[in-house]
């Protein structure tokens, strides 16, 4: 049976095995890391668990179908993904759960699920911004028919997400502003669409209602001396989990910082795993994530097809630099974010977007390869063709 399963996965092995080791970190961190969770709740750490569990499951499903389709479909799916994003965005605001005055989640009802809108409206644009600079590229200079349809819902998302998740919509524009780039926008248009994200940006920080946890949180990580529990807490309790760690760890287990940090599970996961698994634990997910990007990027320069260059290229940067966010702020080299470690943090959204991510650009890499046999076997072809007409 595992055979005949394997015989149907294609794409990259590489990516495969990665997503195996880091499902299986997450199964083991997450496991330790819920037990306060499961006290506060009154339920045992093994049934949270298991709904973690669900989801990875769910998450490798979603892979296998997603790395099925042939990616090109995606771009179509893409207006649709825009047409539903965009109101479900402006719901979350005025009528989502709110949750440390931000709103960013969508109740499903009778489920006792929530459902975050900006990991749909990151694939979403991803995949528009992917689809229409593919488009486009014969007139890929001109402001009004090109770059005016990209700034329009860059700036739209950007600007519904920013209001509750600020770090989420900051990290959206880098990876759209990189695809700019890679779509041969130029510098000067690019420019355009900078100045603009800003402006943007400048509002929501100054003018949005999260402005002062934005204030507390930069003024926290400038002045990490201050000793105001409210505004350095989360950061000193990482910083005592990494500290902790040393070079192999506590073990499986045995942290004790995850009974102080507020979320262990999904915000300061990468903390609990230092303090567990020391510096070598550490750097090991730092090195998977890496390896992840590395091989994502060789799909890139492989592609036959722009679109597919771009989408995968978009999705990679999207999971690694969220990776890398999260990361950053458990060892204290970032404010404070609020975005989980892709396929290791708890949290049913992240988990199956990512997973969706994942199977799309395993999709891309399925076609390198079935492109890459098709002009061997044409190859092989021309050279026992010329045979006997050299002899």
């Amino acid at each position: 049976m595992i055979k005949a399963i394997l015989n149907q996965t294609k794409g990259d092995r590489w990516i495969w095995l990665i997503i195996i080791l880091l499902s299986l970190i997450s199964v083991l961190a997450v496991y330790s890391a819920t037990g306060t969770l499961a006290y506060k709740r009154g339920v045992g750490s093994e049934s949270l668990m298991f709904k973690h569990l669900l989801f990875i499951v769910l998450g490798f499903v979603l892979i296998y179908f997603a790395h099925l389709l042939d990616y090109r479909y995606y771009a179509g799916i893409s207006k649709v993904l825009m047409v539903l994003t965009i109101p479900l965005l402006v719901y979350t605001l005025v009528f989502g759960s709110h949750v440390n005055d931000a709103s960013r989640w969508i109740a499903i009802p009778g489920t006792g699920l929530t459902f975050q809108t900006s990991d749909l409206a990151k694939l979403a644009l991803i995949t528009y911004l992917a689809r229409t600079l593919t488009k486009h590229q014969t007139n890929i200079k001109d402001f009004r028919s090109t770059v005016l349809w990209l700034l329009l819902p860059m700036g739209t998302i950007f600007i519904l997400i920013a209001y509750a998740n600020l770090s989420t919509a900051m990290m959206l524009a880098g990876v759209g502003v990189l695809l700019l780039l890679i779509g041969r926008v130029s510098f000067k248009q690019i420019s355009v669409v900078g100045g603009g994200l800003l402006i943007l940006l400048l509002i929501v920080v100054l003018l949005g209602p999260r402005r002062g946890v934005y204030i507390n949180r930069v003024k926290a990580y400038l002045h990490p001396e201050m000793q105001n529990s409210d505004k350095t807490f989360q950061q000193n309790q990482a910083k005592i989990a990494v500290a902790t760690g040393g070079l192999m760890g506590k073990g499986p287990g045995n942290s004790t910082q995850r009974n102080f940090l507020p979320h262990p599970y999904s915000d300061f996961i990468f903390a609990i795993i230092v303090e567990e698994y020391g510096l070598f634990g550490g750097f090991v997910v730092i090195l998977l994530y890496v390896v992840l990007m590395y091989r994502i990027m060789k799909i890139v320069t492989q592609a036959p097809k722009a679109f597919g260059a771009l989408l995968a290229a978009g999705l990679g940067f999207s999971l690694t630099i969220q990776a890398l966010a999260n990361m950053a702020v458990a060892v204290n080299l970032f404010p404070v974010t609020g975005v989980p470690l892709p396929l290791i943090s708890m949290g049913g959204t992240s988990i199956l977007f990512t997973s969706i991510a994942l199977g799309i650009i395993l999709s891309v890499s399925k076609d390198v390869e079935e492109y890459k046999e098709e002009n061997s076997g044409k190859a092989e072809k021309v050279i026992i063709g010329e045979i006997p007409a050299m002899a």
